[in-house]
């Protein structure tokens, strides 16, 4: 299996809301989005897909979100819904997932507030 990987960034605010703590109050980070995608087979140039079709799909998403207060966005506006790196991470992966060829498998997406920590979030196949 081949897999391939792109990073994007995007700015945004957010805060969490019944969280006790800084995170609590209105903040920001600049994002960095690593997305992971897989496959078998390689088109007629050796590639999985080229990665400024993949950068653009994953700029579909990021667009969205960027300069955004994402507690106002859905999901995140729903109650119980934080717009924590994890949640974001699901949400970023199944968006992608919806947008991928066929012939391509989501493999992992990591969302990251800072050089320091990140979530990501991927399915993992269960017998």
């Amino acid at each position: 299996m081949y897999r391939l990987t792109v990073i994007k960034r995007f700015a945004a605010a957010h805060r969490l809301v019944n969280y006790q703590g800084q995170c609590a109050r209105l903040h920001g980070h600049t994002w960095t989005i690593e997305v992971s995608v897989g496959g078998e087979k390689l088109d007629s140039c050796g590639m999985l897909i080229d990665f400024r079709a993949l950068k653009e799909l994953v700029g579909q998403i990021v667009g969205e979100l960027d300069h955004s207060y994402l507690n106002d966005l859905r999901p995140f506006s729903e109650p119980n819904f934080n717009p924590t790196a994890e949640n974001l991470a699901r949400y970023i992966y199944y968006k992608l997932k919806s947008l991928l060829p066929s012939d391509l498998t989501m493999g992992e997406v990591r969302v990251w507030e800072s050089p320091d920590v990140c979530a990501s979030y991927r399915e993992d196949i269960r017998p």
